[in-house]
């Protein structure tokens, strides 16, 4: 019998390999309590160039799969919140998403000029290392059992405040990729500033539309108006220079209601399939000999960027008045990067606008601190009980060699 490899069989072929791989890495990722993150894009790098087993017929498919899993990323981020829980959020957690830039855009910033990449590199890298990974930390406090703690609206302020900062600093950085210039760059913000504002307060007047217009008893016909209506919103979104990872993440605000937990249901088997590609592809686009010579700065990096959430979050719950231990859980909620810092790289990489390093500084970072953000969060409350054991212990031991 002969076999017939046409190109269409062989993608399928790799296609099936790389999703029956893909299943393997998240049972792995479950059954150790981490963030498959890190892993796909292990697996990415193993199938990319420069890897173990090169990709060929199935790549174009990918690139397109992945592109689509941004976009399901950021609605269903989306339809975590109202727009009502975003504008509350805004007005009360503004000053330390202020703080929150500063300290950890900085560092992205600093490495990026100390190694030459410029102006531009050191926007890319600034977003990289600012940015929290949502899905993460969602998925930590959901698993630790922590949602209804104090600090936990605190944490989820700082993260809807930096989901604004993105629609914001998304086109800009897409504006300075594609060189259009001042004018092109002062039109990118004019636009996304405008179209952010207006979904708001659309969403708050005319949520429940938007949601009965998405909206149909048949699973089927709900599936494909959500699909299709954030793949539209997406690509009019990228047209217009606002991003269509944040163009999706407007519809999914704009849904509200009980239809928002019906869509979610609907879309999360979605989602963490095309999710994972995405993964997977910007692991494909990176290099995997490009890694060594950058991992003392992606280990810079996170050790500095881990400080500066930690800070963060003590920061602002200690002005709401939450106490010694929570204000640590929340700096550890936020410590993770994922989705937004491989989204951030991904443009730059594709606009071609960077330094080729800059994919696999980013690839190396978001891998440490995808596992190291969940293992601090389960750490912190042990580790700052035994601290505070070690100091009560410290003062005992004066107070008694005093008398």
């Amino acid at each position: 019998m002969t076999l017939h490899l046409d190109e269409n069989t062989v993608a399928l072929i790799e296609l099936g390999a790389v999703f029956f791989v893909l299943g393997f890495l998240g049972r792995a990722a479950s059954r150790f309590g981490i963030s498959p993150i890190p892993l796909y894009l292990i697996g990415g790098l193993a199938f990319g160039v420069g890897g173990v087993i090169p990709l060929g017929e199935a790549s174009d498919f990918s690139h397109t799969a992945g592109e689509i899993g941004v976009v399901l990323l950021l609605l269903m981020l989306g339809l975590e919140y109202t727009a009502t829980e975003l504008i509350t959020g805004l007005r009360q957690s503004w000053l330390a998403g202020v703080l929150d830039i500063v300290l950890n855009a900085t560092p992205g910033v600093v490495v990026a000029l100390i190694l030459g990449w410029g102006p531009t590199g050191a926007l890319v890298l600034a977003g990289v290392t600012y940015i929290s990974s949502s899905g993460i930390a969602a998925k930590v406090l959901s698993d630790l059992g922590r949602l209804g703690n104090r600090e936990t609206p605190v944490v989820l302020s700082v993260l809807v405040f930096e989901d604004l900062a993105m629609a914001v600093y998304l086109p800009i950085l897409t504006a300075i990729l594609a060189g259009l210039g001042l004018a092109g760059e002062v039109s990118a913000v004019t636009i996304a500033v405008v179209v952010v504002s207006v979904v708001l307060i659309s969403a708050v007047k005319y949520g429940h539309r938007v949601s009965a217009l998405v909206y149909s008893d048949d699973r089927e016909v709900f599936l494909l108006k959500l699909i299709g209506a954030a793949l539209l919103v997406a690509g009019v979104a990228s047209a217009l220079q606002v991003s269509a990872a944040v163009g999706a993440f407007l519809l999914g605000i704009a849904i509200s209601g009980s239809i928002a937990h019906e869509a979610t249901r609907l879309l999360e088997p979605l989602r963490d399939l095309f999710a994972a590609l995405f993964f997977v592809v910007f692991g494909l686009n990176t290099d995997p000999r490009a890694i060594p010579p950058v991992l003392g700065w992606a280990v810079v990096l996170a050790v500095v960027t881990t400080v500066t959430k930690l800070a963060t979050g003590w920061w602002a719950a200690r002005r709401v008045g939450v106490k010694r231990m929570g204000r640590a859980r929340a700096g550890a909620a936020l410590v993770a990067r994922g989705e937004f810092s491989i989204v951030i790289a991904g443009l730059a990489v594709t606009a071609g606008a960077v330094d080729g390093r800059v994919a696999a500084l980013a690839t190396t970072y978001v891998l440490i601190m995808a596992v190291l953000g969940p293992i601090i969060a389960r750490v912190v409350e042990p580790a700052v009980r035994a601290g505070e054991r070690a100091v009560r212990s410290v003062r005992t031991g004066a107070d008694a060699s005093v008398g």
